[in-house]
């Protein structure tokens, strides 16, 4: 069976938008508050109260109704209150002031009625049961519902306090809570599975002749959470064609097994080029795969894949170097990532480069990039097997085919781990 033939060397921009389309939202779930941040909120948060739900006070002092001198009623200093609990009548709320009347209250009790302001504590002094301003305080204080923290002052009933489609920092989600929720519906992280290949690859130690480390496994899946993703399981299949269907469809087999792993996408390293002893693509033919994409014009990273299984997961193919695969990474992975969590596909910044750039006829270059004095300096070790560059790069320059010169602005890619 052969596999749906899918775009072939498609431009650089252009399989970002390809793979951003491809991945359609998740379904909606419901998570706690705690469990809440950084997740994508599927539907705005409204709140279900007033905020704040009844008039506070924002000062100790007393509530006071007319002018001074003022008759208490209730507690009269805060010596008689106990520290941190309001008085029986500021929590029931049922306390009217009469003109002329005056009731101590603390930082948020609840504003009697009719009370016109709150005296600060250091503002007033009582004798006996009378309350006066003393030299301290104004001649007009309190002011008309002066220190009175209004009910729905931050957010009235049913107001949207939280948009959708943000992802969820720490102060949204007290805000949240601030709302009356328990729960929020997020849309639901996407699933990953890995599938590393390659027979010459070892997982550690020094490597002989012929033999490299494996890139992959210590990486990939803090890379993937970085792009919004979740690694469920991850794996290696052999450098052989029946191994790699089975490993590609869930099928066990007496090395791998990726049985009870379906999750959204599939990421697979190495063998996407067209050799005899690269099995990708071939599996994906064998499997009647959708080709969404069959090869990018970049350098590195050209023989990078996109395909929807039969089943629906997606399959990412990365090429076998390592900077090709996190290229790969940053131009198919996360743009698919994104559109499976209901996010835009973000527009590269833009940098001005220091160095000249000869035309690449037909392919954008992704270079590992330093800014130095406001613009762009290439990095060192930057061959598609080579990592030096992309380990201290503050981002990746998209140079066009047809080059640049010093002081051109170019397009620019964040790198997940020093976006700010």
């Amino acid at each position: 069976m052969s596999e749906t033939a899918g775009a072939r060397n498609v431009d650089w921009s252009v399989a970002r938008r390809l793979a951003h389309e491809a991945g359609r939202p998740l379904p909606f779930q419901t998570v706690n508050l705690a469990d809440a941040l950084g997740q994508t909120l599927a539907e705005p948060v409204r709140a279900l109260q007033d905020i704040p739900h009844y008039a506070s006070s924002a000062m100790d002092g007393w509530a006071v109704n007319g002018e001074p001198p003022w008759t208490l009623v209730g507690h009269a200093e805060p010596e008689e209150h106990p520290r941190g609990r309001a008085a029986p009548h500021a929590d029931s709320g049922e306390i009217s002031l009469a003109p002329g009347e005056a009731t101590f209250i603390l930082t948020g009790g609840v504003v009697p009625r009719n009370a016109s302001g709150i005296l600060r504590t250091e503002h007033g002094s009582v004798r006996g049961s009378v309350l006066e301003r003393n030299e301290s305080a104004r001649q007009d204080e309190p002011a008309h519902h002066e220190h009175v923290r209004p009910a729905g002052e931050e957010a009235a009933e049913g107001a949207e306090a939280i948009p959708a489609g943000v992802v969820l920092n720490p102060a949204q989600i007290a805000l949240a809570a601030v709302c009356g929720h328990d729960t929020l519906t997020v849309l639901r992280a996407p699933r990953v599975s890995l599938l590393m290949t390659g027979d010459e690859v070892i997982d550690h130690g020094l490597p002989l002749p012929g033999q490299v480390r494996d890139t992959f496994g210590p990486q990939l899946p803090g890379f993937v959470a970085m792009l919004g993703g979740h690694v469920d399981v991850a794996g290696r299949a052999k450098d052989d064609l029946d191994d790699v269907i089975a490993a590609i469809s869930a099928e066990p087999t007496d090395e791998f097994s990726l049985a009870r792993a379906s999750g959204d996408v599939l990421i697979t390293t190495g063998g996407t080029g067209s050799s005899s002893a690269d099995h990708i693509r071939r599996a994906l033919t064998e499997l009647g795969a959708e080709m969404i994409i069959d090869g990018i014009s970049m350098r590195p990273g050209h023989p990078t894949l996109l395909a929807r299984l039969p089943d629906g997961r997606f399959l990412v193919g990365l090429p076998g170097n390592p900077l090709a695969a996190m290229m790969a990474m940053l131009t198919v992975a996360g743009p698919l990532l994104a559109g499976l969590r209901g996010s835009p596909l973000e527009d590269p910044a833009t940098v001005s480069i220091a160095d000249a750039f000869e035309p690449l006829p037909g392919r954008s270059r992704l270079v590992p990039y330093r800014l130095e004095a406001g613009r762009a300096v290439p990095s060192t070790h930057q061959r598609s097997g080579m990592l030096r560059g992309l380990a201290s790069a503050d981002g990746v320059l998209v140079v066009p085919p047809a080059g640049c010169a010093p002081g051109d602005v170019v397009p620019a890619l964040a790198l997940p781990w020093t976006a700010r």
